[in-house]
């Protein structure tokens, strides 16, 4: 546990600047397991992959090329649409929610994202951030909140075909924001409900396996064998070594 606190120390500081600007709430994100480098929660605006920084305002997505000595060089602008709320990176793709749809852009042209598809949900305007893995992509949608919306749930769409997604399982929440996933586990932040631990083995088909209370939980990366989650308190760590059963370990109030 040592060894992961000293790794934890140089990642604090960053760690603190992505929650604050990441969090869906505000007026207007992750996980990075299959990226090259970098962590970020499920409800960030930014990410980095590789060389380039990828930034997403209301509308649309901005590419800047960070690898050269000459700090960030501006790319590109990419129209996506209305309300674009979080970004994601996964493997050589970046995962887009809006208040009203999954977008997923292919980064083979990592100056110049291209849009493979679109998903609109059948539950219409709630916050969404979303994480993927593999052939599956989980997103949550937050009712009653300044983003819209009339029901709160964990949703699962099949991604084996990217250019055209599958709505396979709908879970009802209370107040859902972020989530992240770690092997068998996935993690959704359920604002003061607590975080509810589900239980992935079978992808397309969560199910509950513990709600760890004492917080209110808004986003959380799993980094190497450590949940990294942010609280009303701070930010609090939990080994999950064992995805499935998360210990806390150690907190960092604010």
């Amino acid at each position: 546990m040592q060894e992961i606190m000293k790794k934890l120390n140089y990642l604090i500081a960053g760690l603190v600047m992505l929650f604050s600007f990441g969090n869906c709430s505000k007026d207007s994100q992750s996980n990075n397991a299959g990226t090259a480098n970098g962590a970020g929660g499920s409800t960030a605006r930014f990410t980095i992959v590789g060389d380039y920084l990828y930034v997403v305002d209301h509308t649309s997505l901005k590419a800047f090329e960070i690898g050269g000595s000459q700090g960030p060089v501006y790319k590109s602008q990419t129209e996506i649409g209305m309300n674009i709320e979080t970004i994601f990176p996964y493997q050589d793709k970046l995962f887009i929610g809006s208040s009203n749809s999954m977008y997923i852009y292919s980064l083979t042209n990592p100056e110049k994202p291209a849009q493979l598809s679109r998903s609109e949900y059948q539950i219409r305007m709630a916050c969404d951030p979303v994480v993927a893995r593999d052939s599956v992509a989980y997103a949550t949608l937050r009712g009653g909140s300044p983003c819209g919306g009339t029901q709160s749930q964990l949703v699962v769409y099949d991604i084996r075909n990217v250019s055209s997604p599958v709505l396979k399982t709908t879970v009802i929440l209370f107040n859902p924001f972020g989530l992240g996933v770690k092997g068998n586990a996935l993690y959704v932040c359920d604002n003061d409900h607590g975080l509810v631990v589900f239980d992935v083995t079978n992808a397309y088909a969560p199910v509950e396996t513990e709600i760890i209370d004492g917080h209110t939980f808004y986003d959380v990366i799993p980094y190497g064998d450590v949940l990294i989650a942010q609280t009303d308190k701070g930010i609090a760590l939990y080994d999950i070594r064992i995805p499935l059963e998360p210990k806390f370990f150690g907190e960092i109030l604010n």
